[in-house]
């Protein structure tokens, strides 16, 4: 039969396996560090794939091809959920396994801080893994019911006290669109489509180049249907709170 069905292009593809960790139906698989689809039948066109892909390597095309088989895309999934805990990352690569992080609750301060003190050391509030918007799936257990994070790159270089103001408490989606040369309006109208979220606080540098993050959630709330409450804060270069 004729019908649409993703294709992709290998030259064009980085291997980073995004696009297998967002297939729900496991179309997708990583051999020789490149994207495949792995069988017509596993694909059910619709391309959720499609905005996880950072390059532009998937696209659709019409062609011949076996219909799409829901029963046996089941069957295949539970049985890979069966032997997810031994299970390697789409691509082969640890650092793209999407995983959430559990930490200890902090105790109180034992000693009071005095301006001579040594400096303590920040305990990290990171609580998931990826963090980068190009490289973190559409849907994780960690975005139910999330406070979501979504910072431009260099804030948390220029704010000190990043984790605590920030990152404590909140899902934490980084990303440059001027460096990554990308909208993300796509995939995060996905990510808050897809979840409950309860709200998102967006946080950017000065610099008008920064713009492209704040648009790209406002385009992605709107394009989403959902009514959720929002915030954006601006960084100075000098690190300071506008």
């Amino acid at each position: 039969m004729i019908r649409r069905i993703i294709k992709i292009n290998e030259g064009l593809c980085n291997g980073c396996g995004a696009c297998a960790a967002a297939c729900h139906e496991g179309a997708i698989g990583m051999v020789d560090g490149k994207a495949v689809l792995l069988k017509d039948d596993y694909c059910d066109g619709l391309g959720d794939c499609l905005p996880t892909c950072p390059t532009g390597a998937i696209t659709f095309e019409e062609r011949e091809a076996a219909a799409y088989d829901e029963a046996a895309v089941k069957a295949r999934m539970a049985g890979t959920t069966k032997k997810e805990g031994s299970k390697p990352s789409p691509c082969g690569c640890p650092g793209s396994q999407s995983r959430s992080i559990t930490r200890p609750q902090p105790s109180p301060q034992s000693t009071p801080y005095h301006p001579a003190a040594p400096i303590p050391s920040m305990e990290s509030q990171l609580s998931q893994w990826p963090v980068q918007i190009k490289l973190v799936p559409v849907q994780a257990p960690y975005f139910q019911d999330a406070r979501l994070l979504i910072a431009a790159d260099c804030t948390a270089f220029a704010y000190s006290n990043f984790h605590n103001d920030f990152i404590a408490g909140r899902i934490t989606l980084i990303g440059c669109p001027k460096l990554d040369m990308v909208d993300y309006s796509e995939k995060l109208t996905e990510i808050i489509r897809l979840n409950e979220i309860k709200d998102v606080t967006v946080i950017r540098m000065e610099v008008p180049c920064c713009g492209g993050i704040e648009n790209a959630v406002k385009n992605a709330l709107k394009a989403s249907g959902r009514s959720i409450p929002w915030q954006v804060v601006t960084v100075r270069t000098d690190g300071s709170l506008i």
